[in-house]
Parts: structure tokens; sequence; C-alpha cells
């Protein structure tokens, strides 16, 4: 199963959770396109041929560098909540609804953020980077194994609407692994959105048929929160870790929390700890539990609520956590229960052009709700919005809820070296940082990085206890000390789902672009 060695391209590098996906970015490429036209492409095919992670009605968090500027720019693709999302409009529950119509309570920026980064910084046409994505939706490509699974255990929640049933449960039934899925309806509202542009979505019929779909049913986005949503460019956030400049995207998404975790571990000599001992694991899932504390503390969207980012992001204060970490015990943290389905996706161009990106419908099929004829899967990430009055992240008008998605990027000498990024809510700063500081640590290469043994510590919804989920490739031993240390140790299989899919670009010595996809996943690295 393990792919031991990575991708190596010349000239460019595309990865990503689906090799369909991969290879439309790779064709957009080849038709003389830049690695921003290839990322739209690669961001519509997984909405497409990973639609139980992904989808329109979704979020996205964008990291780019345009070599002829020499800078990373963020673009916020995340929605708000509608003016209607008050606490009172959900009087008597304890919670918003995880599922259903009530559980769509923030507008999807997925195709404000195509829309802008190709506006910005795109060679071809929108409508040719959105070609590919639309022959999969209108002739169909073979069902992945990884949605075929993902169906079969969410089948009675796909059953309940029967706008989702019709598509994702034809003729009442899962559709097997391998046999052709079409979703004719996604096909057309992506030729609306090529030929209308993001104002066809947010403005036109797209919108008119979501909002209306919605409104009859008891929904609380209109047609007006859907024409009022604007993403945002914005500054990321860095930190500096031995020699590198390591980039984040700002709150509401939880991207600080990487940045923290590498701080902490800088005051370290991290190369010095045996890869894959109980040492390593411990003093990584400590130094992450430590600024998960932080994390649920203060995130939120910042338009809301200050977010103390310098005190969080300094060095002095990594050195304070790093001081906190017992060798030989497990610091008492709580978790929160998060949703876990995403897709991260990276292009890098002959021209040294670089895109990092990540996008999710929060959920296994996000709020499972398609909204009327439109083939749109709504997500349910406003779900994650308190209802307790004077919580940091309470649910607000016209707000932005607490993000897991964090896409990443680090620089060297002012020039891409990594970019990396995996699925999973909890997991994501966990994973990214096992596998940046593998490459940067313990100089293994990105395909090795993503496939040697990884952990989760946390919950994801439905789970009633914190655990620390090791790969049965772990060391026995390891697993052993760390659960004498007081980790509530769980093993799991030997490349297990539950760790995400994650993958990542190096630009190594020689100006070679290596990649390296996650075994785990259906993807692939692609480059030349």
């Amino acid at each position: 199963m393990e792919a031991n060695r990575p991708a190596i391209g010349t000239e460019t590098m595309v990865v990503s959770p689906h090799h369909l996906a991969s290879l439309a970015g790779a064709r957009i490429l080849e038709r003389g396109g830049n690695a921003f036209d290839a990322a739209v492409a690669v961001s519509a095919c997984l909405a497409v041929v990973y639609p139980h992670m992904t989808g329109l009605g979704g979020d996205s968090f964008w990291l780019t560098y345009q070599a002829r500027e020499g800078r990373v720019r963020g673009y916020n693709g995340s929605g708000r909540s509608g003016a209607g999302a008050t606490a009172e409009a959900f009087a008597g529950l304890a919670a918003i609804p995880t599922r259903g119509i009530r559980s769509a309570v923030t507008v999807p920026g997925m195709a404000d953020a195509w829309a802008a980064v190709h506006e910005a910084y795109g060679r071809l046409e929108f409508g040719e980077t959105l070609e590919p994505a639309i022959g999969y939706a209108e002739r169909g490509f073979p069902l992945s194994p990884d949605q075929y699974a993902n169906a079969r255990e969410h089948a009675a929640m796909l059953a309940a609407t029967a706008e989702t049933a019709a598509i994702y449960l034809p003729g009442g039934q899962v559709p097997a692994a391998g046999t052709r899925f079409v979703q004719a309806q996604t096909a057309r509202t992506l030729r609306t959105l090529a030929a209308g542009g993001r104002d066809a979505f947010y403005k036109g019929e797209i919108a008119a048929g979501m909002a209306g779909f919605l409104q009859k049913r008891g929904g609380l986005l209109t047609r007006e929160d859907f024409a009022e949503h604007r993403g945002d460019w914005v500054e990321p956030l860095a930190t500096g870790y031995r020699g590198y400049d390591v980039y984040q995207m700002p709150p509401n998404s939880q991207g600080f929390v990487g940045l923290m975790a590498l701080n902490v571990l800088e005051t370290f000599d991290l190369a010095a700890v045996r890869h894959g001992s109980a040492d390593y694991y411990h003093l990584l899932i400590e130094a992450l539990k430590l600024s998960f504390r932080d994390r649920d503390e203060v995130l939120t969207d910042p338009a809301f609520h200050d977010i103390p980012l310098d005190r969080l992001l300094s060095k002095e204060y990594g050195a304070e956590l790093a001081s906190a970490i017992r060798a030989d015990r497990a610091a008492e943290v709580d978790a929160r229960p998060m949703g876990s389905d995403t897709a991260f996706a990276a292009v890098v161009d002959k021209e040294g052009n670089a895109v990092s990106f990540i996008q999710s419908l929060y959920f296994e099929f996000g709020s499972g709700v398609v909204a009327g004829d439109t083939g749109i899967l709504l997500q349910n990430r406003g779900s994650f919005f308190s209802l307790e009055p004077g919580h940091v992240n309470s649910l607000r008008p016209r707000k932005r809820t607490f993000h897991t998605l964090m896409p990443a990027m680090a620089l060297q000498g002012g020039r891409p070296r990594f970019l990396y990024g995996t699925q999973g809510g909890e997991g994501q700063p966990q994973t990214q940082t096992a596998i940046f500081t593998r490459m940067v640590d313990y100089g293994m290469d990105p395909q090795r990085a993503v496939s040697e043994p990884r952990w989760v510590w946390g919950r994801t919804w439905g789970e009633p206890t914190r655990e620390l989920k090791l790969e049965a490739r772990i060391d026995p031993a390891a697993a052993a000390a760390l659960a004498a240390a007081g980790h509530q140790v769980r093993i799991v299989g030997a490349f297990d789902a539950v760790m995400g899919h994650a993958h990542a670009i190096k630009i190594d010595e020689a100006g070679f672009l290596q990649g390296g996809a996650d075994p785990r996943s259906d993807g692939a690295a692609v480059g030349w």
C-alpha cells in the first residue's frame, strides 16, 4: 500500500486526494495555464469526484504565492451566517442541529474563492478552468472507494432528504465503488457558473434556487444572504522555524495553532529525539494539546472578538508552553468534538507560482441536504457555532464560525520550499506538524513524510471520549510507553482513514519538485 518514493518533476507538481483532480490540474498546466488556473481546476474537480468531502456548497481557504510579487497572500473563502441566524431561531435547542436544513446556516464560500483567485492571478478563461469538473459531473467517473465507504456509513442520513437521495442513493441503493457516478444537476450548475461568473452563483439563478428551496423548508438563508457574501484577501500569519518562514491563514482559521506548535518545538533539539519513539510522539502531542487549549478559548470571527495573536505567536510564549511539558506525563486538556472531512491540494508551476489550498463541507456530505435541483450539497459548518450566551464562538448574524481549515506554506530565502496540508478537523495541525518536522528535522522526502505512521489526538462527532489513536505500524513499545504516561491509547489500522489524507510538495535544492500523496487516499502526485 505504501508508496516509497516521491513523484519528481523538473517544472511542475500537483498533489490532491483524488487522482482525477490531480490530473485535471496537470491538464490545465499543459494547456498553458498557471498554478492558479490549475488550482481552481483541481478544486472544482474535487467538488465533483470527492463530493462527500467537498463541494460547491462548502468553504475553502487559500495561500497563494505569485512569483513576480514575491509574497504570500491568503484568501478566506468561508461563508458567514445569514441575517436570521440568531440564538432565538433555535429556541428550545441546546445546540444547532448537525444535519438537515437547520444545520445549513452559513453561505457557501467556494465559488467566490474560485472567482477571486482566478481574477487576481489566472491566465486562462475562468470557464476553461471548470471544464474538467463539468466533464466528470456530466459524463460521470468511477466512484471512489472512499465515497462508497462514507455513503454506506451514512445511507440513512442521505435518504432523509429526497433531493439528496436521488443523487447519492440512486435507485435507493449505495452505488458500488467503481461504478459510473453522474451528477447532471451539478454539471448544469457548474456550466451556469462558468458562463456567468460568481454573480451567477450569489445573485443569479443558482442563489435563487438554493434560497428558494431553503425558505420553503424552514431554512434560514435567504437570497439577500447569498447576494451579500464576499470572501476576503487577508495577510497570512507567519513564524520562523529553523530558517524557514512558515505561513498559515489567520482567524477564523485555526492556522495559528500550527505556528504555536512550531514555536514550542523549536525550543527542543527535535532531531536528537529518535523518530518514531515514545518521546517523539509525546513531545509533538503535548505541544499541540497546549496550543489547542488556547485556541478553544479565543478562536472565532475576528470581526466580533479580539484575538491576542501577538502574544500567542510570540517566541516567548512558545518557550513558556514548552516549559510546561512534562516528559513523563500527558497533560489534562479537554477536546471538542469536530467534523473531520476535508480535501487539501497544492500546485506549483514552472514560473515558481504556488498555491496551497483546502476545502470542506465539514461533516461527510455536509448537512446532508441538496438544495433543490441545483445539485449543491450544503455544508453544515455553522453547526459549530455555540448557542451559549457570551461564548466566544456564539451564533450571531453575518458571522464566520471557528474554522478548522488551514493550508500551509513554508518559504526559505523568500521563495516557496514546502506546501503541505491534510484532511481532518482536530487532526490538521497535528498531521501538519508531523509532516513538516519530518521534512525539516528528519530530512524525509514528502512521500515518506506523509506515509510514515501517524497519530491523532482528540474527538470527532459521535465519540464520547478523547483518545490518542495510533496507527498499528507504530512500535508497540512506544504505544505502551505513551499509555503509561497517561495517554488514552487506541490502536487503529496500519493506514487508517481516521488519520486523514495528507499531501505535500517540496522544492529541493536542485530546483526539482518532489510530491507526496497520501496512500490513505485516492490521490496522486503528478509532476513533470
